[in-house]
């Protein structure tokens, strides 16, 4: 059976149901999304997840939270994990619902209604072969069971989805280690980020603009080719400092340059003027040929010589 084929034979199913039946897998149809989005959202591992309790859920609090006792946690010690809105919301909503399912039940054998769900309920029903659950979910939604790298997709590999969208949303990796209760964060980038979820290309876009006053390549001013191409609005610069840092840097580049030469040419006069000094006392240019021979110098390879 195909991904395709699969709301119609749902819908065959469910006319074979009796209604409360077809009800009762819906609702658990329902509790296994909400707990797979819990997965992906929180990092919670699946034991963790099996351990949590109405008690554990904090709906009400500034940020909604997950609250992880320590003796659940792998690491043995408590975590309170802040939950997105979204799934706080679908989270009450699914409270809510079983609260209207619990009343129904006490109202049928003539019971007291409960106000509220037991704190000490399970927030899921998490069976402990959740591993074949999963996979016969994969095959229904076409997910292939390896990737094209052969990684096995698992529930885990929920955890490990957590951990990679984390990174390609731009969370810091300090954070993101304490958003997954990792010992380091090698772990956390290492083991757990996969790399092909991180948007390299997009990152550079946080890169200032470094536009070079003139177009040393071309000739014309920078600013001439800006007006040419219609990019000479200031608003289209990311950063209007960094136009005023490269003309700094090549501004210093050309004076630096220009010292050199400077530096090049008072060294050649000097050592022009020692050579005159010495045939004013008396040295013949044959003996300044033969016996003073003087080369100009400076930082660059000498251009003439006093020979001949």
């Amino acid at each position: 059976m195909t991904p395709a084929e699969l709301p119609a034979a749902v819908d065959r199913a469910r006319a074979r149901l009796r209604p409360d039946v077809a009800e009762r897998l819906d609702q658990l149809g329902r509790e296994r999304a909400l707990l797979y989005k819990l997965l992906v959202l929180t990092g919670l591992r699946r034991g963790e997840a099996a351990s949590l309790t109405i008690a554990s859920v904090d709906l009400d609090a500034r940020v909604p939270c997950i609250r992880l006792r320590a003796a659940d946690a792998k690491s043995g010690q408590a975590a309170e994990l802040p939950l997105r809105a979204d799934l706080a919301a679908d989270l009450r909503s699914w409270l809510s619902e079983r609260l209207t399912a619990a009343r129904a039940a006490a109202r049928a054998k003539q019971l007291p209604l409960p106000a509220r769900l037991p704190d000490d309920a399970k927030l899921f029903d998490v069976p402990l072969n959740l591993a074949g659950i999963f996979n016969r979910d994969l095959q229904a939604a076409g997910i292939p069971k390896r990737d094209d790298r052969g990684r096995v997709v698992d529930v885990h590999a929920l955890r490990h989805r957590f951990a990679s969208l984390l990174s390609r949303g731009g969370v810091a990796p300090r954070t993101a280690q304490a958003a997954l209760r990792h010992s380091t964060v090698e772990l956390t980038m290492q083991t757990y980020t996969d790399p092909r979820l991180l948007d390299v290309a997009g990152a550079l876009d946080v890169l200032p603009e470094l536009p070079l006053p003139t177009d040393r390549f071309g000739g014309r001013p920078d600013a001439e080719r800006m007006r040419a191409t219609g990019t000479d609005d200031a608003a289209n610069r990311t950063d209007a400092s960094a136009d005023s840092l490269v003309l700094n840097l090549v501004l210093a580049a050309d004076r630096e340059r220009a010292h050199l030469a400077q530096t090049d040419q008072v060294n050649k006069i000097n050592d022009l003027s020692a050579v005159l000094g010495s045939n004013a006392a008396g040295t013949t240019c044959a003996g300044a040929t033969h016996n003073s021979t003087k080369r100009a110098t400076g930082l660059e390879p000498a251009t003439f010589s006093l020979e001949g």
